[in-house]
């Protein structure tokens, strides 16, 4: 049973629109980033004096290490605070690897500068390096507000490790998403310490005015959109789950209805994070992609069966009560930039390709959605995507393991066979992450320009 939502008034709206390509504010953002690296700099030059022995250089490198742990801890919170620019400007998948990049670098940061500096106290006072432990521990208990960012300290490790490749892939995703939450409090826990006790804001007033601008502004946004923006939105729609249909094996879509949902602003091509309050499920939120686009009344995700969250909501019974957070992605229309279009889903992917195959803008001829799965079975949504493709003139293929399980060859040179003008193309590209890596080399190897292939994995 599948289930049929092709051919809304405003799918067929969007699919006339003018192309009209949003370019991304990535290079902006980054190079502000780094002016703002730049200043914390020169405020430690500025406020260092003449440094006259080894002691003195240690402790200079702690402060500079703890500043720019500081600076970059807002940034590391900025990152997750589900801000509109970047979620769907950025992309959701390009900002949480910044994301996990600037976590590491903070972590590393604040190892630095917690060594650094209780190394060079130990010196002051005349002890070996072995009294560095020693000289920790008074520290901790003597200095303002140390002793909270101890804690603060071991919550940013904590963090860290979970997050950790091998680790992470261990953790069942509640347990690291939750673990993760922990940041919020670490960075709280080790601001007043960098206020009282650093000697650039004690120095320096407009240096403490600008620390509590930047830190004060990253709090609001915060609040703005991970509190705010979801009980608005949540209040004013209503969600409800209506209905479970099975699309294939181990596949599902879950049809949510509400009040007014076209005017929720998500595009095709966008996720939620959500959560379903029945039981085992009301303390999970995972991100999950529109497989239709949405209508008035109806919004609808398809979903497979890869965890104990996923595999669950087959279960869920019509009337149950759906908590929302977003939309967010940025793998919609507005990437587009020539006139002709290439989707490209492996498995499960398909379903952001869905939404965008029935209304991105184009003429007959102008789209091409390329479907890959294990078996003809395990196609879901296709008799939706075959409707689509005979409405609109568009060119539907899949890519399936033969009868021996042989895995179709899906190279620069087949690509090219089959699209001869691939290297005009657009490619929108979901699906698992090896899978994604070869299609995209491919993609290359057939000439298709980097700034052209569009893709977003949401993996954290």
């Amino acid at each position: 049973m599948t289930t049929t939502l092709a051919g809304g008034r405003a799918a067929r709206r969007q699919t006339t629109r003018r192309v009209r390509p949003r370019r991304s504010p990535a290079a902006l953002l980054l190079l502000a980033a780094w002016a703002g690296a730049a200043a914390v700099l020169w405020l430690w030059w500025h406020t260092t004096p003449a440094v006259a022995d080894d002691t003195g250089r240690i402790l200079g490198a702690g402060r500079i290490t703890g500043l720019l742990a500081g600076y970059l801890m807002a940034l590391v919170v900025l990152q997750t605070a589900r801000v509109p620019a970047l979620e769907r400007r950025v992309g959701s998948d390009r900002v949480a690897r910044w994301h996990a990049m600037t976590g590491r670098y903070t972590l590393g940061l604040v190892v630095a500068h917690v060594l650094l500096t209780m190394w060079g106290y130990a010196r002051q006072a005349g002890r070996s390096p072995v009294g560095v432990l020693a000289q920790t521990a008074e520290s901790v208990v003597r200095l303002p507000d140390l002793g909270k960012a101890a804690v603060g300290t071991g919550l940013f490790v904590a963090v860290g490790l979970t997050s950790i490749g091998p680790v992470r892939r261990r953790l069942p995703y509640d347990v690291w998403y939750h673990v993760h939450l922990l940041t919020y409090a670490a960075v709280f826990l080790t601001f007043w310490h960098q206020i009282t006790a650093g000697n650039e804001f004690a120095v320096e007033p407009a240096a403490r005015t600008f620390w509590y601008g930047l830190y004060g502004t990253v709090t609001a946004l915060v609040v703005r959109y991970r509190v705010l923006a979801p009980v608005r939105l949540n209040l004013r729609h209503r969600l409800r789950v209506t209905a479970v249909v099975e699309e294939a094996p181990g596949i599902v879509s879950v049809l949510i209805g509400g009040r007014r949902l076209h005017r929720m602003g998500a595009e095709a091509g966008q996720f939620f994070r959500w959560r379903f309050l029945a039981p085992g499920l009301r303390f999970s939120s995972h991100p999950y992609s529109l497989s239709a686009p949405p209508r008035p009344d109806t919004l609808r995700i398809t979903v497979k069966a890869n965890g104990d969250h996923s595999a669950r909501l087959r279960e869920l019974a019509p009337g149950t009560r759906v908590w929302a957070e977003g939309p967010y992605g940025a793998l919609t229309a507005r990437r587009r930039s020539r006139g002709k279009v290439l989707l490209v889903a492996g498995g499960v992917g398909i379903t952001p390709m869905r939404a965008l195959f029935e209304t991105l803008p184009g003429a007959a001829g102008d789209l091409t959605l390329l479907y890959r799965a294990g078996t003809t079975r395990d196609l879901a949504l296709w008799d939706e995507l075959a409707a689509i493709a005979k409405q609109r003139g568009a060119r539907l293929m899949y890519a399936v393991n033969g009868p021996d399980g042989e895995r179709p060859d899906i190279s620069a040179q087949t690509l090219r066979r089959r699209i001869p003008d691939l290297d005009r193309h657009d490619v929108f590209l979901c699906g698992p992450p090896g899978f994604a890596r070869s299609v995209y080399e491919a993609l290359r190897g057939a000439g298709v320009p980097a700034r052209r292939i569009h893709h977003e994995s949401f993996e954290m």
